[in-house]
């Protein structure tokens, strides 16, 4: 029993040492919050009900639905209202006063399709606010309210921030307001589906339902974000939480401020990531860069020269490691003005100019589905597939000068293609071939080696994408 007593006294005192090292503490909030929080505000909106039965949210346990991004704000059905009733749907969200005279930064979602907007501050004052504008593709936005004499938060610099530096959430979660949570960094620059012009800020700090547009500040009491999204199973928060950072914010309330609404970049392709076999097919030291699928006639990047299967490495002098910077970086450019663009073609490095246009609201293209051919009676080639040439009516359709269909696929088929799809490129080693006939496609094929990579420029509908294949069919 003694040896017993002694080894536990010797773990608790193992225990303690390891939890509070000599000379190190637990950060301190308190004076943080004391500074900064009164500069937080509850914000609720009212939506007059437009429909007789609202959407629920989907089956969290359905697998296909389990993995998703939420943006984190709540909204509560109407009950049934009685003869004469105003029927309304309320929600709930943060933001904070960034100037004394009650000018208020949120997110966009916070006050989407709003009838009225409230603010309450932490004195229990309240003010209706009017919205300056909102950028739904940063999820910023802009509200007023009439008082003066308010307290402000202060700015920071989120390039500063380091992965792994504490920081402190403020909003109203599920309604309770002036809420404080911690956490840390965890990453910076993240991409997020159909987030294209956010490098997000991801924490672990606990973030929920009504957390929205509230603030994300460093240790030094500024602002470095504003909290946007999480990532969850469940709705609830599961330690991934993402903010906008406050740079862009601020970038983004001023051209409201000033016009209303955001002018960005544009140049007018459509990209895909460069995989590590794809560098490999085109000739690149390493996967970097972004892969040209196609470029939209009379844009910017046709007028510079710009070719599908050219890989942008570089944009006004800022590298492009990723292809999800480079919407990022086009957007931030100043329509109008020039820039310098350095593409990977063929095996050499190239730098072309052009002039930046202006990204209008989003269009919906058409989708045509070539059409479908009978699968020839021939042999499948090294890929497993069968291809046979366009006709002068589908090239006419498609408006193509050349390339193959797909008219069939065997289930050991090597490429991930479809009946229907057309082969533009095949890309080997840094060559690009273009695909003239099914003969010289199969006779390209039959040369190469079984370990060979290689890359295929596929057309689907009216999108175009890149497919690696690694490894051909032993020769017959």
């Amino acid at each position: 029993m003694q040896l017993i007593r002694s080894a536990v006294a010797i773990v608790l005192a193992v225990c303690a040492t390891v939890a509070l090292p000599q000379g190190r503490e637990l950060p301190d909030f308190t004076r943080l919050v004391e500074e900064q929080g009164a500069a937080v505000v509850n914000i609720s909106t009212a939506q007059a009900a437009r429909r007789t039965s609202v959407p629920q949210i989907p089956n969290m346990e359905d697998e296909e639905v389990l993995e998703f991004f939420r943006r984190f704000i709540p909204r509560q059905p109407p009950g049934q209202p009685g003869p004469g009733a105003r029927p309304e749907s309320r929600s709930l969200g943060s933001g904070f006063v960034i100037s004394a005279d009650g000018y208020i930064l949120t997110n966009a979602h916070v006050i989407d399709a709003a009838d009225e907007i409230n603010v309450k501050l932490t004195d229990k004052r309240e003010y209706k606010a009017r919205v300056i504008g909102a950028d739904k593709r940063t999820d910023v936005a802009l509200i007023k309210i009439e008082a003066s004499g308010l307290p402000t938060v202060r700015m920071g610099d989120p390039s500063r921030l380091k992965v792994g530096e504490w920081v402190v959430a403020i909003g109203s979660p599920f309604g309770f307001e002036n809420t404080v949570t911690a956490g840390i960094v965890s990453a910076k620059g993240r991409s997020l589906p159909q987030e294209n012009f956010v490098p997000f800020i991801q924490t672990d700090v606990a973030i929920n339902p009504g957390n929205s547009g509230g603030p994300l500040f460093n240790m030094r009491g500024e602002v470095v974000g504003v909290n946007s999204q999480i990532y969850s199973r469940t709705g609830g928060f599961m330690g991934l939480s993402f903010a906008i950072p406050i740079d862009m914010a601020l970038d983004v309330q001023k051209q409201l401020r000033e016009k209303g609404r955001v002018s960005r970049g544009r140049i007018g392709v459509v990209i895909q990531e460069v995989t590590k076999d794809l560098a490999v097919s085109f000739g690149l030291d390493r996967p970097r860069g972004a892969l040209v699928n196609s470029v939209e006639k009379g844009s910017p990047a046709d007028k510079a020269g710009i070719e599908a299967t050219d890989i942008i490495t570089r944009f006004d002098g800022k590298p492009v490691d990723s292809s999800s910077d480079l919407p990022r970086i086009v957007g931030a450019t100043r329509p109008g003005s020039a820039a310098q663009i350095e593409v990977w073609r063929k095996g050499a490095a190239r730098t072309l100019s052009l002039t930046v246009g202006e990204l209008q609201e989003e269009r919906i293209a058409a989708r045509d589905t070539p059409k479908e051919r009978k699968p020839a009676e021939l042999a499948a080639n090294r890929l497993g597939i069968v291809v046979s040439d366009l006709s002068a009516e589908q090239k006419k359709d498609m408006r193509l000068a050349q390339g193959l269909v797909v008219v069939d696929v065997r289930p050991d088929a090597r490429a991930e293609v479809r009946r229907g799809d057309v082969l533009l490129k095949m890309v080997h080693n840094g060559q690009h071939t273009e695909l003239k006939s099914a003969e010289q496609f199969n006779k390209l094929l039959a040369g190469l080696d079984k370990n060979a990579v290689i890359t295929l420029q596929v057309r689907r509908g009216e999108n175009t994408a890149f497919v690696t294949v690694t490894g051909l069919a032993e020769k017959g």
